[in-house]
């Protein structure tokens, strides 16, 4: 076939045995790849099996479009039960691994149950095979990934895990190419649950496309309209943090765990600011023309560091939520966290969140260790993340989690833990833009900011050309609960789902291309000539209900797709969006409508037919 090698790898850590297995062209041409062709073997793994356990399965896999040389088209994901919310889990991360694995000859890899000891896995050019990683345990990535190197040769790839999901971190992340992170979810955590230490991957095959004529002409295409994009231009200067100012500015900017929506000292941790003090250059992953990866480096003091970030999702957690102001420290925590190997969301989150418990009272220095937990201590900052990786003192209850966190606390805590089925928020206010709140409530992952990528439309007024043409532009205000909001949030997460699912990134794929033009480049990969627009928005359909499916058969409903109650009943004090609150109710009704599922949630029989899904093991 054009665009996949048709085969995955399947190993048994409990056993140590390794398997070829074929994947029929028709699964691609259902599920694309990546998360969508993920979910689909997700549902090997049994209901109600413990994400930690051996029944759960960890999935790498790649999509159609990597390693075509498409701009961006070097992501992979990594798929399992999450042990963060019980529910459907995936990461995704770009750099070059995904690239370096699928010229292995492989899409894929499954592993299943728990090995006995530490291991890693190499893949080389059709081979594999599982060697001991004892000495490899309790190192860092940074450390991890040189030894691999020596041991293996500089040309290998390492995807890997640091000690945060050997420690079974809930939010653990899997870290490749030193600082791209599968960061949410805990993905990290079910790799350590498995003694997994690591996949290092060595390949020289080709991934045949079936027009490479065109596609060269798309390629060019596609590389010259980039040159002239704006958002492009803003990410190549000031990386992801270059809609900080813009998202401060509205009300949007989640301070102090969310008691505020306008972090005053801005100015100091801005894209800006990092240029101006940090910035060594920039990079990109694999053929990417957007580089948005920021090299920096903290030169003295007790944050040195050299690295690449933070980016605004760093800045958000570590720094406005936490009410840390020090652009220094918030680089050295989100260094530590890429060592570590930690998802840098849930970790500020729930730092933030232990913030206002302690001086609520609810926590004391007793609890803490003698450390002064206060909003704007940036030296607590760094070691509640030293404490959480490595389940230290009061970073052993911080470890868990928001949600497990405020259960095991109690006193009206769930009012401010702020996640969504257990998965801690990304830096934006949906008080502010309330498309955020139904986008958040209705991430079938939890508190996700991508499922649903409407920020950009909704705090910058930026145009949205993945988006069918009649909600394309910024039509609505920030402020509006208009129920056309939940079309906009249903067809967004379809067109990411689709994106994702080939493998591309969601800055190209999803504002800077329209559908038909995607479907173009399937087309030219894979000979699909009957590939269009409707296809690929039917296909990205398909993997959002695959994916709720498997929720829904581990218990998820309606009750699941909400909101804190500080996002639901208590206004801004202050700021561009004082006084707003998310009704979300309105809007839920609305994309429930939108999707075809009833009132609970739950997908209709007709739905799931219309999407070719009837066949899902539901047992």
């Amino acid at each position: 076939m054009f665009g996949g090698m048709g085969k995955i790898l399947r190993v048994d850590l409990s056993s140590g045995k390794i398997a070829e297995e074929e994947v029929k062209e028709k699964e691609f041409r259902k599920f694309l790849g990546c998360r969508g062709l993920g979910a689909r073997y997700l549902f090997e793994v049994k209901r109600g099996a413990d994400p930690l356990g051996p029944e759960n399965k960890l999935i790498f896999m790649t999509g159609l479009l990597t390693g075509t040389g498409f701009p961006t088209a070097g992501r992979y994901d990594t798929v399992a039960k999450s042990p963060q919310t019980g529910f459907y889990g995936h990461a995704n991360s770009a750099g070059f691994w995904g690239v370096d694995f699928k010229r292995t000859g492989f899409d894929g890899i499954i592993f299943e149950g728990i090995s006995p000891k530490p291991v890693y896995l190499l893949v080389e050019d059709g081979r594999a095979e599982l060697r001991g990683a004892g000495h490899l345990w309790g190192k860092g990535v940074h450390e991890t990934t040189r030894i691999l190197k020596e041991e293996l040769g500089e040309k290998f790839n390492v995807a890997c895990i640091g000690p945060a999901g050997e420690n079974l971190v809930r939010y653990a992340s899997i870290l490749n190419d030193l600082n791209r992170a599968a960061g949410r979810c805990g993905m990290g955590t079910v790799m350590g649950s498995k003694r997994l230490k690591a996949v290092a991957v060595r390949g020289t095959k080709k991934v045949e496309v079936a027009d490479p004529d065109r596609l060269k002409e798309l390629i060019r295409e596609t590389v010259e309209s980039v040159s002239q994009n704006m958002l492009k231009m803003s990410l190549e200067n000031f990386g992801t943090e270059s809609g900080f100012d813009m998202v401060n500015a509205q009300g949007g900017m989640p301070t102090r765990n969310w008691q505020e929506g306008v972090f005053p000292s801005g100015d100091k941790i801005n894209g800006p600011a990092l240029a101006d003090r940090l910035l060594m250059g920039n990079k990109g992953c694999y053929a990417c023309p957007i580089r948005c990866a920021r090299l920096t480096e903290v030169k003295s003091g007790p944050y040195a560091c050299r690295t690449e970030g933070p980016e605004y999702e760093s800045v958000g957690a570590l720094g406005s939520m936490c009410g840390v102001d020090d652009l220094e420290a918030i680089t050295y925590a989100h260094h530590l966290c890429n060592d570590y190997g930690m998802d840098v969301i849930s970790t500020g989150s729930t730092i933030a969140f232990a913030m206002e418990c302690f001086e609520r009272g609810i926590l004391t220095r007793e609890d803490t260790g003698g450390i002064e937990l206060r909003f704007g201590n940036a030296e607590a900052m760094v070691q509640m993340v030293h404490g959480i990786a490595r389940r230290e003192g009061i970073g052993n209850l911080l470890a868990e989690g928001t949600k497990r966190m405020s259960e095991r606390l109690g006193r009206g805590t769930e009012r401010f833990a702020m996640h969504s089925k257990g998965l801690e928020f990304a830096a934006y206010d949906p008080r502010a833009a309330k498309i955020v709140g139904l986008s958040y409530a209705t991430s079938n992952r939890g508190g996700c900011h991508i499922d649903a990528y409407v920020q950009l439309q909704a705090f910058i007024g930026a145009p949205h050309p993945i988006l069918p043409e009649d909600i394309r532009d910024p039509f609505f205000d920030p402020r509006s609960e208009d129920p056309i909001l939940g079309r906009v949030v249903k067809e967004t997460q379809d067109a990411y789902a689709a994106v994702e699912g080939l493998g591309m990134c969601k800055f190209l794929g999803g504002w800077m291309m329209t559908a038909d033009k995607v479907a173009e480049v399937v087309r030219a990969v894979t000979g699909w000539k009957d590939f269009d627009e409707r296809e690929f928005r039917r296909c990205g359909e398909r993997i959002y209900n695959l994916e709720r499916m498997f929720g829904v058969r581990e218990g998820m409903n309606r009750s699941h797709d909400t909101l804190p109650k500080r996002l639901l009943e208590e206004p801004h004090p202050s700021g561009p969006a004082a006084g707003e609150v998310v009704h979300l109710e309105p809007m839920l009704e609305a994309y429930y409508r939108y999707r075809g599922w009833d009132q609970n949630g739950i997908p209709t029989r007709e739905k799931l037919a219309e999407l070719d899904l009837l066949d899902l093991p539901m047992g």
